[in-house]
């Protein structure tokens, strides 16, 4: 194993390999920095250039970009109060405070010094937890791995939300369109509606941009503000830095506290921040000034948050199960670049493993140096307003998509389900669980088919599956009693009852879905249904549930409409419609004038009506994006789609 670790390091140490990491890390900084992507959304537009990559240059720059995502989302988190990532929420409430009073400077330099440790930590707990977990990987069989997908479900169900109802519907939800396209047991096709293009499953690309990045998009298009607002960061950047080693403790704590729950399936980084910052304030004896100004507050969250992918590669890399959003995508990459997560990886890719370790070390590293001594002019990127950033946004959202199959059916997936998981945002279904219900539901019915296949029914008699049923009891026993951060029940609270008919609405959608899943897959042979079936009826049951729930007139965590939070000044003038709207305009575009006319067409609308930029500036700014998008074009030798005008033109005429 120490052969393997320095072999990975020296190939690491390689000038291409270095490029891939450091490159990971540039885009996962702008990422971090822009309010709406995410480590979600950005792995989703990467992975259709991944698909057959060397592994040892691909899984550098993913990881470069993952670790400092949780790095740089502190820019817009601690001067403007909008976390660029979930896992900023907490950093906020005394970052901000910080910026506010001129101590802008102290406060990133805290939060990037308590990043760096805290990466640094998970990736040391990382490397520990293989050279123990490794032999109990190599006994696990198809029983224990069936029942270790449950496993991660039901906590990912129960823990993610604030209805662990609503959570275990999504997760099944998930399931059911995971097993959209051929049966891996008798390429019977499930869910297709006669189509070609869904023979093969939705794409994961399509999934992740869907659910994280539209939404976002979106949300943060409708608040219409620039991404800060404290021009000056004042001084205290050192400070800072020696504030988070004063408090060492404090960062170990909280390191260890992310490692562990990144690597419980479900939990994630925004709940990893907002503990840390519970047991900051809780192991504090003067906290007098939480809420104020503390760097306490901002040193506790931000160590938490960047260990926590150290953990959450924990169960990704040994069990094949991902731990968070994110890992669901990365656990995704891995299969399209060849590599086997689990047994496989600890059979025949240890020395990849290794790469990971010695990438999310050094990642965070760079993260962090580049953050704390380019923070003025990174800070002075934040005060550009967001619509002038939204267009080139969504037209990069749109060309991510078109790479997952380069067909146009991808534009069209990408928008149906990206209204989808707006209104999933909306009324506070977990995407998180869906995602991760998606990406595990191929695994989980392979794990049916081949338990069945293998053991019959007795792989229930065995004695790793009834320890691993037994851990599921426990997990929902404890889930249920363990609820972190969710706001009282209050009549004028988000869990009231009001404004229940859209809420009921897209509750009837769900409804429908699984219902028309029974009626497609029942005539199948019994080893292609066996799956969707099952899940099917266990998320109508689920649903069921939640539609006897809304009859109630008390408050109550079923119910929930983002809508009732916009209230004051902070009403948008625009609702979703307004922006679904613009988002199809592009949509629209392409098919009338092809993509490159499309784009310069859309861009310059955009910011002329949106942004209010003139008119020379609108093409300028669609013409940089058209040419960047030809460049990408000849380099990836794309074909583009083209439009309806095209195909006009492109007609024979007949001769007078």
């Amino acid at each position: 194993m120490q052969a393997d670790l320095l072999q990975a390091l020296s190939t690491l140490a390689s000038v291409q390999h270095l490029l891939s990491l450091v490159g990971g890390v540039l885009l996962g900084l702008v990422v971090g920095i822009l309010p709406g992507l995410g480590g979600i959304a950005a792995l989703s537009l990467l992975l259709p250039f991944v698909y057959g990559g060397d592994p040892t240059l691909v899984l550098p720059m993913l990881i470069g970009l993952l670790a400092v995502t949780n790095t740089s989302d502190t820019f817009p988190a601690v001067l403007v109060g909008i976390p660029g990532t979930s896992s900023a929420q907490a950093t906020i409430l005394d970052g901000h405070p910080l910026a506010r009073r001129g101590e802008a400077a102290r406060a990133l330099g805290a939060a990037f010094s308590a990043s760096l440790l805290g990466g640094l930590f998970g990736a040391l707990m990382l490397t520990l937890a293989i050279q123990f977990a490794r032999p109990l990987i190599l006994a696990i069989g198809f029983g224990e791995q069936l029942m270790l997908v449950v496993l991660a479900l039901t906590m990912i169900g129960m823990l993610t939300g604030t209805s662990a109802v609503k959570g275990l519907a999504m997760c099944g939800m998930g399931l059911i369109f995971g097993s959209i396209g051929a049966a891996p047991a008798t390429a019977e096709e499930r869910l297709t509606f006669g189509t070609l293009y869904l023979s093969d499953g939705l794409p994961l690309v399509i999934v992740g941009l869907a659910m994280f990045a539209i939404p976002e998009v979106v949300e943060v298009l409708r608040k219409h503000k620039a991404i800060s607002s404290i021009p000056e960061l004042g001084g205290g950047t050192l400070k800072g830095f020696a504030e988070t080693l004063r408090h060492k403790w404090l960062v170990v704590r909280c390191s260890a506290l992310g490692v562990f729950i990144g690597a419980l399936p479900g939990l994630g980084g925004s709940v990893t921040n907002w503990m840390a910052y519970g047991h900051t304030v809780q192991s504090s004896k003067d906290r007098s000034q939480f809420g104020k100004g503390d760097i306490r507050g901002v040193i506790g969250p931000e160590a938490s948050n960047n260990a926590d992918n150290g953990g959450a590669l924990i169960p990704t890399l040994m069990f094949g199960i991902p731990g968070s959003g994110s890992m669901a995508l990365f656990l995704g990459a891995l299969v399209l670049i060849g590599v086997e997560p689990g047994i496989g990886m600890m059979e025949r890719h240890l020395d990849l493993t290794f790469i990971i370790i010695w990438s999310l070390a050094i990642a965070n590293v760079i993260g962090a140096g580049i953050c704390l001594f380019l923070a003025k002019p990174i800070a002075r990127v934040t005060l550009v307003p967001f619509m002038l950033v939204a267009p080139f946004m969504i037209v990069l959202i749109y060309f991510a998509a078109f790479q997952a199959t380069r067909a146009w059916e991808d534009l069209a997936a990408l928008f149906v389900l990206g209204l989808f998981g707006m209104y999933m945002k909306r009324f506070g279904w977990s995407r998180p669980a869906f995602l991760i219900g998606f990406v595990l539901s191929m695994r989980l019915d392979a794990s049916v088919y081949q338990s069945i296949q293998v053991y019959g029914a007795s792989f229930l008699q065995r004695g790793g599956v009834l320890l691993i049923l037994a851990l599921i009891v426990i997990s929902v026993f404890f889930a249920v009693r363990m609820k972190p951060q969710r706001d009282p029940l209050t009549a004028t609270g988000p869990h009231a009852p009001v404004n229940k008919a859209p809420q009921a609405a897209f509750l009837g959608l769900l409804i429908a879905i699984c219902l028309y899943a029974i009626y497609d897959t029942w005539t199948l042979n019994f080893l292609g249904k066996v799956f969707p079936i099952s899940v099917t009826l266990i998320t109508l049951a689920l649903l069921i549930a939640v539609a006897l729930q809304l009859r109630l007139s008390r408050p109550d965590y079923v119910f929930f409409d983002s809508e009732r939070e916009w209230t004051g000044e902070d009403r948008p003038v625009h609702g979703d419609l307004h922006f679904q709207g613009w988002i199809l305009g592009l949509l629209a575009a392409i098919a009338l004038f092809g993509f490159i006319l499309g784009l310069l067409v859309y861009i310059t609308a955009f910011l002329r009506v949106k942004a209010g930029v003139r008119w020379h500036w609108s093409i300028a700014g669609a013409l940089a994006a058209v040419a960047v998008m030809s460049l990408f074009g000849h380099f990836f030798v794309l074909e583009y789609p083209a439009g309806l005008l095209q195909f006009f033109f492109d007609m024979p005429w007949p001769l007078d």
